[in-house]
């Protein structure tokens, strides 16, 4: 329900209730009643507040004033806190001229103006009409204030005069240019396909305290790059100036929408429970173009039997976040690399929560045992082979050559590197200490692009500058394997300038003799060429060009 006013809103979605088996939800009042009690929980939390100590002062006595009121005091404001003003003045016992909804907001006591009662509160919470406070009024309020001017298109304050007035305020507004948007788009499309996905027979309680505690507990969590980018922010981190999510984040759907549905099971609302909870989320994902295969079988992969990871560049802000994914989703155990008080003041800066992830500095004393064992393991490997004793030692500073002594001596399983450093410096140290695999002449590397179309699989687009026939055929052997570890079918495009033998150079000859070299040592694998990048990607011009050829499909 939309735009109906107070007080006809509440009797019209109370009778529907009782007339309709169906969720209702007049969004005036609940939709902003559930966002605004998300980022009052947030705000209460970092500025030190308790809920059912704080004072408020509410300017608007309308229906998401009142909504807002009710949530707040299901969540423990205690309604004697509360001073509530409409367009006459303070809602008081005095008044002769209230219906029954503001009668439950009488204040007892004097009867005070809005300047006066703002002397002191903690928490304003504004849905009247703009310009009816001004900076006098901000600074009268008590410490670590918290003012949500929610009046549109012009707020009860302006964010410039409300954080001009006090720097320790927590400010949120309607308004999309500054921080702290109180939007009801982050509620009800997210509500409704939790209620509608457990065919609900209402929107109750239960599940809009779901949706508010799910919105509180996603603004703490690490921002995903895609929405710093489409705020063009650089990192977006839970605190004064973020109290909840941004309305463009992906991630809305699979949090609000589970939660709710979860609490009309709970509530006993729900007539078609969910029985497998990440098929759900798997196709929440689906219905926003997100849902991915490769990554799902990875990570299901990887939480069956999660690895020791070594994150080498820790003290880099996109590896914090992604060790900080990499542990809370289960999918292995990192091990971070760096000076540990700078990892750790750049965590405690970001929001991201790495008390349980051991840091190891190569530099430091508490590592030099462990370093020294490592330096002599690696001079027993290289020392004929342009590494003396001291350099052996010195090059275990560097956190490349230690995390990968770290996977070489079982310390860990796995090593990711390379964010920072040049390609060729990230991967010779996992040459010189782990070495390649028993049979492989030739090391490559192998990009992962996915698409809409499908995951696509570029090998080798990092090592190997000009590889012989041979060289290429054991490249593509090994891509295929890699392929097969994602449970992919491999379906190799030989790619080159030249379209199935229009060019006779030299590295077109070359492409079509490592076909012939794969036809005999895999003739099993599906591969074709040599052919142009776009022929590789489009079916019909490779049936085209070739009818008969032995790649085919998309």
């Amino acid at each position: 329900l939309e735009d109906i006013k107070a007080p006809e809103c509440f009797y019209i979605e109370r009778e529907l209730k009782k007339l309709m088996n169906i969720p209702v939800m007049h969004d005036d009042q609940h939709g902003t009643a559930i966002i605004s009690a998300a980022a009052l929980l947030n705000a209460c939390e970092i500025q030190k507040k308790k809920i059912d100590k704080a004072r408020f002062v509410v300017n608007g006595a309308g229906a998401a004033a009142v909504a807002c009121m009710k949530l707040y005091i299901a969540l423990g404001a205690r309604k004697e806190n509360f001073r509530v003003f409409d367009s006459k003045g303070l809602i008081h016992e005095s008044r002769t001229d209230l219906d029954e909804l503001k009668k439950e907001f009488i204040a007892a006591g004097k009867n005070v103006t809005l300047t006066e009662c703002m002397k002191d509160a903690d928490v304003f919470i504004g849905l009247s009409k703009g310009g009816v406070l001004n900076a006098d009024m901000i600074k009268s309020m008590a410490k670590n204030p918290i003012v949500f001017a929610m009046a549109n298109p012009d707020p009860e304050i302006s964010w410039e005069d409300a954080t001009g007035a006090r720097k320790d305020v927590i400010m949120a507004t309607g308004r999309s240019d500054y921080p702290n948007q109180v939007n009801n788009v982050l509620g009800f499309p997210y509500i409704f396909r939790g209620a509608l996905d457990v065919r609900a027979s209402q929107i109750n309680e239960a599940m809009k305290m779901a949706a508010v505690k799910a919105l509180a507990e996603l603004a703490k969590t690490p921002v995903p790059d895609i929405v710093n980018m489409a705020y063009n922010e650089k990192n977006i981190t839970f605190g004064e100036n973020y109290i909840i999510p941004k309305p463009l984040d992906p991630r809305l759907l699979v949090t609000v929408a589970p939660a709710v549905a979860k609490a009309a099971m709970e509530s006993g609302v729900a007539r078609q429970p969910i029985a497998n909870w990440d098929t759900y989320v798997t196709s929440l994902n689906k219905r926003l173009g997100l849902d991915n295969q490769v990554m799902r079988v990875i990570g299901n992969k990887a939480r069956r039997d999660p690895k020791r990871i070594v994150f080498a560049e820790a003290d880099n802000i996109k590896i914090l976040k992604a060790a900080q994914i990499v542990f809370d989703e289960g999918i292995g155990y990192p091990i971070l690399l760096g000076d540990e008080n700078k990892i750790k003041n750049m965590a405690a800066a970001n929001g991201i929560d790495i008390e349980e992830l051991p840091i190891f500095d190569p530099r430091s004393d508490a590592t030099e045992d462990r370093r020294n064992k490592y330096s002599e393991i690696f001079f027993a490997k290289r020392g004929r082979r342009g590494f003396n004793a001291y350099e052996a030692k010195k090059v275990m500073r560097d956190r490349n050559y230690y995390g990968c002594m770290m996977v070489e001596c079982g310390d860990a399983d796995a090593m990711i590197s390379g964010l920072a450093k040049n390609y060729p410096d990230t991967i010779r140290p996992a040459i010189q200490t782990i070495g390649t695999e028993e049979g492989v002449k030739k090391i490559a590397g192998m990009y992962l692009m996915l698409t809409k179309k499908g995951p696509l699989f570029l090998a080798d687009t990092t090592v190997n500058f000009n590889p012989t026939a041979e060289e290429l055929a054991e490249i593509t052997l090994m891509a295929a394997k890699e392929v097969r570890n994602f449970n992919i079918i491999p379906r190799i495009a030989m790619l080159s300038y030249s379209n199935f033998g229009s060019s006779n150079q030299p590295s077109a000859i070359k492409m079509r003799q490592t076909l012939e070299l794969l036809r005999v040592q895999a003739p099993w694998l599906e591969v074709d060429g040599e052919m142009h990048g776009d022929v590789a990607l489009d079916g019909n011009a490779r049936k085209t060009l070739m009818p008969n050829g032995t790649l085919v499909g998309e």
